[in-house]
């Protein structure tokens, strides 16, 4: 069946299509009686407002999108939820893309939400992306973006983050105040700029404690996986079997190193103390428990929702856009890995 129309009710009701439109948006000039008829034959007829036909009018898709790593992610899905709450308050929908890493495909991610008309776009980037044409593309037609968690400095757009440095920092911090003095780290890939920052608050803490920094205790995680972190535990044990304490990027890698060590007769925190990143549900549950940092997420997409929300209505508007960059807090959530 083809929608029903404005005309088609106005038809029935013998009265114009302006009375009709009024009446359905409660004008005050149109009659409670008028109002009435035509709301409850809009209902019988099951009348849906042409969007298209609104969106034109207004210049507003009612529409964002949302480009991140990955969808089946602990923190990424906090950040989602965070998001899809304030935009449901907001009236908007939400299209949700993932770049599986991938800069080839960020790119054309960009470049499909462009061309859907969306209002503004949220991203985390991949971790290949090295240039930012694409991005930039979005503010050459005017329309907002908001990049959070992996950013990059040199587009200039609203930002919401954590300090990863200061993060990491503390994360290091507690492993030397229990006594650690020889500390591992298994760090993200090398081109996303959160991950060099907490190598940064890594390596600053040990310098900061006339801790020695060793090279060699860096390994590097490209898929940032459990196996990884399995696979990391089994080297460190093999090369350096006198660490005593162990950094990791994330929970997810962090899960699978304890469960190596535990394999292997390595007693956590006893012989190797262990803080990850994120606060992982999973964090709580493996045994032993790990101590993290908390990394908001929720919050972050709420945040970041926010500020691409008061952009769109600027740029509406022609009030001057001004950009901010919002820094959340994080805390460090101490549980049985490095309890002794």
């Amino acid at each position: 069946m083809k929608p029903v129309t404005l005309r088609q009710i106005a038809e029935i009701l013998n009265i114009s299509i302006t009375t009709v439109s009024k009446a359905l948006k409660d004008y005050p000039d149109v009659s409670k009686k008028t109002k009435r008829l035509v709301k409850e034959t809009a209902k019988t007829l099951n009348y849906k407002p042409n969007s298209f036909a609104v969106n034109l009018r207004t210049r507003e898709s009612k529409t964002i999108g949302l480009i991140i790593p990955e969808v089946v992610h602990h923190f990424f899905s906090s950040v989602i939820k965070g998001i899809i709450s304030q935009a449901e308050k907001n009236g908007y929908m939400v299209i949700i893309l993932q770049s599986n890493e991938s800069f080839e495909l960020e790119k054309k991610q960009i470049d499909l939400l462009l061309r859907k008309q969306v209002d503004g776009i949220l991203i985390s980037l991949a971790n290949s992306t090295v240039r930012y044409e694409h991005l930039n593309e979005v503010l050459d037609q005017n329309k907002p973006i908001v990049m959070f968690d992996k950013i990059a400095k040199l587009v200039n757009c609203s930002k919401v983050i954590i300090n990863d440095r200061k993060a990491a920092y503390l994360a290091t911090q507690h492993l030397i105040d229990i006594g650690c003095k020889r500390i591992a780290h298994f760090r993200g890939p090398l081109l996303p700029q959160n991950s060099i920052d907490r190598f940064l608050g890594y390596k600053k803490a040990l310098e900061d404690n006339n801790l020695i920094y060793d090279s060699s205790l860096v390994y590097v995680c490209n898929d940032m996986s459990f196996d990884e972190g399995k696979n990391f535990a089994k080297q460190l044990i093999e090369e350096h079997s006198n660490v005593d304490g162990l950094f990791i990027n994330t929970d997810l890698v962090a899960v699978g190193a304890i469960s190596e060590f535990n394999k292997r007769g390595v007693i956590v925190p006893k012989d190797i103390a262990i803080v990850g990143f994120s606060n992982w549900f999973m964090s709580s549950v493996i045994s032993p428990s790990l101590t993290t940092i908390d990394q908001p997420g929720y919050k972050m997409g709420k945040k970041a929702f926010k500020l691409l929300y008061k952009e769109i209505k600027n740029k509406k508007e022609n009030i001057e856009v001004k950009y901010k960059k919002v820094e959340l807090p994080v805390q460090l959530i101490k549980r049985e890995s490095t309890a002794f």
